[in-house]
């Protein structure tokens, strides 16, 4: 072999090297990576999972990528740039690179990723971002001083919201937490957001076999063992949203979760109240300071003549807090879960309660 010919072939081995020396790493921990919701933390990457949760990074440059790997094929992602959502990424199962952003004006932005999709449909592993050896990462401004916490199911998670075809598809390309009722409230009182929510779940009972009270304290809602220290976030503002899968289901003996809670007893108005008290007792305790509004979605549990608002009234009565509140959607009287503009009028109704009621 020539000196010429090992010239070539020392350039080509080293060619990949040179161009992954052009990356600028900034891993899952790195100081200046903001995030919000329950995250989890791997040995080299940080766990999303929740509704909501969202991963932020300041920079001044053109360019920056995410390193995500999902456990799944269902979850999705908004890609925000400057608070302007530009697009969602479909997470796929290898570890990979996703082009967040390119050719920017080469000056200050923020990019964050918004996890559209409930945890049921899966993790995520966020490995960090890349971006180009020129680009400065700068330290965040800091985080809003409000904080707020939704606990709710598929309304709140924003199921089948985008699904303009009628049939509520379980499909995560349709879920879009971002402009759920919840997150349309906390992006107006600039809060900080936390969203622990899952379609089909109940209070007392749900279509499957987890309940909000046995999920509620957990960082992996998966893991029974896996608890979340609530120490790491005192919302100031709690909302429930709960009571819709129970209102179907306790009318239901022959399902097999109603056989499992319950047996062949329906619950009584008695039994239910206790129930719904029994859980605001519990984020009272971890919560001593907040206020606590108790909700009621949209669909039929609030239709006229039902009684699911009134068990709520009677719980909130008995327990005597005068920071802890009812209030309940309106009926909005079409099929299936909360469109778009429907979520909306939510967010609508919530904030016009939240300014009349709260100073925070």
């Amino acid at each position: 072999m020539n000196h010429r010919s090992f010239c070539i072939i020392l350039l080509i081995c080293l060619l990949p090297e040179a161009a992954n020396a052009q990356n600028k790493f900034i891993p899952y921990n790195h100081s200046n990576i903001r995030y919000e919701g329950r995250i989890g933390k791997q040995k080299n990457a940080a766990e999303l999972s929740w509704s909501g949760t969202t991963v932020t990074l300041y920079f001044k440059g053109t360019n920056v990528a995410a390193i995500l790997q999902d456990l799944d094929t269902a979850n999705y992602y908004n890609v925000i740039i400057d608070d302007k959502i530009i697009f969602k990424i479909h997470a796929e199962r290898v570890k990979k690179s996703y082009v967040l952003a390119k050719g920017l004006p080469n000056k200050k932005h923020k990019v964050q990723l918004f996890k559209r999709t409930e945890w049921y449909m899966g993790k995520t592993w966020f490995y960090g971002f890349e971006t180009s050896q020129n680009t400065s990462i700068l330290q965040p401004p800091p985080a809003p001083k409000r904080k707020i916490e939704f606990y709710g199911n598929s309304i709140s998670c924003g199921y089948g919201m985008e699904d303009s075809s009628g049939n509520d598809s379980r499909n995560g390309y349709f879920q879009n937490n971002y402009l759920t009722y919840a997150a349309l409230t906390a992006r107006h009182f600039n809060a900080q957001y936390s969203c622990i929510a899952r379609s089909g779940i109940g209070i007392m009972i749900s279509w499957d076999r987890l309940i909000m009270p046995e999920m509620y304290d957990r960082l992996d809602a998966t893991d029974p063992n896996s608890k979340w220290d609530f120490a790491k976030y005192t919302p100031d503002v709690v909302i429930v949203s709960l009571f819709q899968n129970d209102c179907w289901l306790t009318n239901m003996p022959e399902h097999e979760q109603f056989r499992y809670r319950f047996g062949t007893t329906t619950p009584n108005k008695n039994y239910i109240i206790a129930a719904y008290r029994s859980f605001i007792e519990k984020l009272r305790s971890k919560y001593p300071k907040a206020h606590i509004i108790c909700a009621l979605g949209n669909m039929d549990a609030t239709r006229e003549g039902s009684p699911w608002p009134g068990y709520i009234q009677q719980a909130v009565l008995q327990l005597k807090d005068a920071k802890i509140y009812t209030h309940f959607f309106k009926y909005k009287n079409t099929p299936g879960h909360p469109k778009t503009s429907e979520q909306k009028a939510m967010a609508v109704s919530l904030i016009d309660f939240i300014e009349k009621k709260i100073k925070w």
